[in-house]
């Protein structure tokens, strides 16, 4: 029993606690196993990933990262119907 208890706390070491970079929640970060991580929840698109990463370096947690995506979704739909700086 003792191999199996410290290839567990091996495998424990692996993901750390950290503050979200925007709210300071506790998360447990997963960068090394990304699909168990919790932000692995919200789907991003391309542009929505190069928008947050924009404004913030660190990991954020998953609440943070929806309201960024909705704020995003709001910034450029209200750019695109009422003929924002894109259109030409």
């Amino acid at each position: 029993m003792p191999p199996r208890y410290r290839i567990f706390v091996t495998e424990m070491a692996k993901h750390e606690i950290i503050p979200c970079e925007r709210c300071g929640s506790a998360i447990e970060c997963k960068a090394n196993s990304y699909t168990k991580c919790q932000c692995s929840v919200i789907q991003l698109t391309l542009n929505e990933m190069q928008y947050i990463s924009e404004q913030h370096d660190g990991c954020l947690c998953a609440p943070c990262l929806f309201q960024i995506q909705q704020e995003y979704q709001e910034i450029f739909s209200s750019e695109s119907t009422s003929g924002g700086a894109f259109k030409q």
